[in-house]
């Protein structure tokens, strides 16, 4: 048994209905009509594995909680519609002093979709601590 199962079902057109392990239910649309499109749902995916990862690189950093994250994420598609580029502007509640760029480089060895994704999509992260 794989570790991840998903039955994705397209009736018609470009929707694409996803079950995740049974379990969750994804509606991707090509189109962005009945659903977020697949390079929406990978930028928020990025952003959604990324700042668990940066708070457990907070936590060996010796923060213990780094309080409120907020990150605005921007892609950038090309003339056929593949990402390019991916940025991460943060915003933490927390300020990190000295130690941000060191809990941003660990954050991004811990983050799955990172370690996914090709190097010169791997996301410009500009980081704000102490707001």
């Amino acid at each position: 048994m794989a570790d991840i199962e998903v039955t994705s079902t397209c009736e018609e057109g470009y929707t694409v209905e996803s079950v995740i392990n049974g379990e969750w239910e994804l509606v991707v649309d090509a189109l962005s009509n009945d659903g977020p499109s697949a390079n929406e749902v990978l930028a928020a995916d990025y952003a959604s594995c990324y700042i668990p990862a940066f708070r457990v690189a907070a936590d060996e950093h010796g923060y213990d909680d780094v309080g409120n994250i907020e990150v605005d994420v921007e892609a950038e598609l090309d003339d056929d519609d593949d990402l390019v580029s991916i940025a991460f502007d943060m915003e933490v509640e927390e300020d990190l002093g000295d130690d941000e760029r060191d809990v941003v480089e660990r954050g991004e060895e811990i983050c799955h979709v990172h370690s996914a994704l090709r190097e010169e999509l791997h996301a410009d992260i500009s980081i704000e601590s102490g707001v």
